[in-house]
């Protein structure tokens, strides 16, 4: 079973020459599992996890191109391929039984797709925002991809990359933990300062792989889950309903008032949430 010790990192080969790191953020019981949103890395929902080390051993990987995790060196960004990443983690814990899960943003869909390809993968699951919507058009250019592409890769320091994101929507409204584990796990030292871990580019390809098949394919899916929306009118919180409406299982709960970001806003509130779904 788990042979990570607590606190630690370990690495875990996937495809495509991926190796895939595996954060223990601590805690007893049985696994939960946290899955990242796009940009993001694992230790971003170490906040979240403390507050429930009580009931799971609470665990998170860094997808392909993310975090502590090596790029493809094909440089395939699909997210079939984070589907391995995930499923390279579940085979190297030897969990071979339902188990429960975090995810947000891209890391919903990837956990949703892992359950389409493993049924029976999920036993509860906690999703904010996941990327289910129908009718990408894969041609146009991707404003996200654009806007990742522009991003500041590299600062003075870490004090100088926090002091920065904090002055600024949307991380100026994240709990300020939060942004200290975002930057502190997400910046590497560099000639110049720190740099980004994921680079610009690799979130702008993640971005552009995103996968328009999985709204038509979650009908599949009979799993307990819970599926949380905001009121930004993005396209996320904006589909999320429809999302839930989709797969059997699955209830919607809206956030009323807040964002795509709101697991790192509320870290407390999504814990809460997260605990309500996995001892129901």
């Amino acid at each position: 079973g788990l042979v990570i010790g607590q606190g630690r990192t370990r690495h875990v080969p996937s495809s495509d020459e991926v190796s895939v790191a595996l954060h223990d953020l601590g805690g007893d019981g049985p696994p939960l599992i946290f899955v990242h949103a796009t940009g993001f890395h694992g230790y971003c929902y170490r906040r979240i996890a403390e507050y429930l080390h009580d009931i799971r051993r609470c665990l998170a990987l860094d997808l392909r191109g993310h975090g502590d995790s090596t790029m493809p060196t094909n440089g395939r960004f699909e997210w079939a391929g984070m589907v391995d990443d995930l499923c390279a983690v579940l085979d190297t814990l030897e969990i071979a039984e339902p188990i429960d899960f975090v995810g947000h943003s891209l890391g919903g869909a990837v956990i949703l797709n892992t359950e389409l390809r493993r049924p029976g993968t999920i036993r509860r699951a906690w999703l904010f925002e996941p990327i289910v919507f129908p009718g990408f058009d894969q041609q146009s250019p991707s404003p996200l991809a654009q806007g990742a592409r522009k991003r500041r890769a590299t600062f003075e320091s870490f004090d100088a990359a926090i002091a920065r994101y904090g002055s600024r929507p949307p991380f100026n409204a994240i709990d300020p933990l939060v942004l200290d584990d975002y930057v502190r796990f997400g910046f590497r030292p560099h000639d110049d300062g720190v740099t980004l871990k994921c680079a610009p580019e690799s979130e702008a390809a993640t971005f552009e792989n995103a996968d328009g098949t999985l709204f038509d394919r979650v009908a599949a899916i009979n799993a307990d889950i819970r599926l949380v929306g905001s009121t930004d009118g993005d396209a996320p919180a904006t589909f999320a309903p429809r999302a839930a409406e989709q797969i059997p299982g699955a209830v919607y709960e809206c956030w009323d008032g807040e964002t795509h970001f709101g697991p790192f806003t509320r870290p407390g509130r999504a814990a809460e949430g997260i605990r309500t779904v996995i001892e129901g």
